[in-house]
């Protein structure tokens, strides 16, 4: 009789409304790649907005809306914890609370859009409308709130069906819109069957857009380029005994035989010469000889005065340096700690990726490197490619995008492929070719359609030389940023609410 009692307990449990939205909104994760499985997602929403929408109470409703975003978090950040074992000794205990943290943190922005499909609506319908709304609204938030941190959008969904090119038009926020109003269409179709009808239009309207942009020819240029990819494990990559094995590696890759047109450009990942730029000038020569003085673009720390920048740096015959580019978006507690100095004399705090105390020194925002023959580059390094505001350019449009990347911190999880996923989101709203080096993977030459044209996978060592994709003409998304979104959702939401208050329940 107790076991009975404590197996009905246990299933009251997994049945009760918080449980079932951390379910759905794990389950959320699904459309996420790798798995790409939008279908789930879709449900899964709809399950959520469902439990949400009929809570009997406001302060229910952020609750659930808070444990959902918990599971969709979890699941879609889980790899968070992987630089905490790089070095397992010392920092191996804190995983589970930085995955704990970071979920409970970003998750509020799931319970704050609860919140806004709670007051905007006088009822179930309305609830689900406005819960449509307010999820992209939030999804919008996580770019800017708190420095930004808009991993995982919900309209990356898409990324291998026809709709993911309307992301040209709108915008990824634009295409959570369009997600979330799939949901609320199908848990309203057999009440509205006129409104939630319309509410499918701009999800069929973008995939007829997405298989005409398809068609849409973009000529390859007369480019080459060489990708090195020399997968250095993070915990050896700066260990002394290992740095010089790790740079002839990669010299002989650059080096090696080509098969068809000579490279114009070798391109190496994200801090991929260990010694620093400038200060082992013999360095820079051996690139160069490696080569034969063909421009190499390597990722490299620069050190200017006291400061010190992650930065990316081209240099031509006999290793002179000819472009550098300072990283300006930076990885809060990665690659610097506000007041850093501080809290490693107190806490022992100090960064994973840059040097104890302040770390990195920002870059300007918004810079593009001219290489003359080789086009004018926006650079984008690492963590900088998943914000979709800072991939275009104030200074011109740009005529590729280069992102160099370290992601042999995550491993073999999810992480490298959902950052390859966000760059190739890059590549649509910009209509521009997008190369990728990644020092353990996913390196890829991607076309301005979001197209892997060539790839070397995780935990590969090798290169590949492909020619660079021609670039599309310039997007909406590129002319006018996330201000139309922006607009768009507020009004939306705007009408809700206005609607709520001329008609309350």
């Amino acid at each position: 009789m107790p076991q009975t009692a404590e197996a009905s307990r246990l299933r009251r449990t997994l049945t009760s409304a918080p449980a079932l939205a951390l379910v759905c909104g794990a389950l959320v994760s699904f459309g996420q790649a790798p798995f790409g499985l939008w279908p789930v997602t879709v449900l899964a929403l709809a399950g959520m907005f469902h439990l949400i929408a009929s809570a009997p109470n406001l302060r229910r409703a952020i609750g659930l809306g808070w444990w959902a975003g918990l599971g969709y978090i979890a699941a879609t950040h889980h790899w968070i914890v992987m630089p905490f074992f790089v070095d397992a000794a010392r920092h191996g205990w804190m995983a589970p609370f930085a995955l704990f943290a970071m979920s409970a943190g970003i998750a509020l922005f799931w319970a704050a859009a609860a919140a806004l499909g709670f007051v905007a609506g006088q009822d179930r319908t309305a609830r689900l409308w406005a819960l449509a709304i307010a999820l992209p609204l939030t999804d919008l938030g996580r770019a800017y709130v708190f420095t930004g941190f808009p991993w995982a959008p919900l309209g990356a969904i898409w990324l291998d069906t026809p709709v993911a090119q309307g992301a040209a038009l709108v915008g990824p926020y634009g295409l959570a819109l369009v997600t979330c109003l799939i949901p609320a269409a199908l848990l309203t179709l057999h009440r509205h069957l006129v409104v939630s009808g319309l509410a499918l239009v701009p999800a069929l309207a973008l995939a007829g857009f997405g298989l005409l942009r398809e068609t849409q020819p973009a000529p390859d240029t007369d480019l080459t380029f060489r990708v090195v990819q020399p997968n250095a494990a993070q915990h050896l990559k700066w260990d002394p005994d290992y740095v010089r094995d790790f740079f002839d590696l990669q010299l002989t890759l650059t080096e090696a035989p080509v098969e068809g047109p000579s490279p114009d450009l070798i391109i190496w990942p994200e801090t991929a010469v260990a010694y620093g730029l400038g200060d082992k000038a013999p360095a820079m020569k051996m690139m160069a000889a490696a080569s034969n003085d063909t421009p190499v673009m390597f990722g490299v720390q620069r050190r200017k005065g006291e400061r010190l920048y992650n930065s990316l740096a081209v240099i031509g015959a006999g290793g002179q340096v000819t472009a550098t580019y300072d990283k300006a978006r930076l990885v809060p507690f990665g690659e610097y700690t506000p007041y850093g100095a501080v809290l490693d004399d107190l806490l022992g705090i100090g960064n994973f990726a840059a040097e104890a105390g302040n770390g990195y020194s920002h870059g300007p925002r918004g810079q593009v490197l001219d290489l003359g023959p080789l086009g004018v580059a926006r650079p984008l390094i690492c963590y900088e490619a998943i914000f979709p505001q800072d991939a275009g350019s104030n200074n011109g449009r740009p005529s590729w995008i280069a992102n160099l990347t370290n992601d042999a911190w995550f491993g073999d999880s999810v992480m490298p492929r959902q950052h390859l996923a966000q760059t190739r989101l890059r590549a649509i709203e910009q209509g521009l070719p997008a190369v990728r080096a990644a020092n353990t993977g996913i390196s890829a030459m991607i076309d301005a359609h979001g197209n892997v044209r060539e790839r070397l996978d995780l935990k590969t060592r090798g290169y590949f030389d492909a020619t660079l994709p021609g670039a599309l003409p310039e997007t909406i998304y590129a002319k006018t940023g996330n201000l139309p979104g922006i607009l768009l959702l507020f009004a939306l939401y705007g009408v809700l609410l206005y609607r709520a208050r001329l008609y309350p329940h």
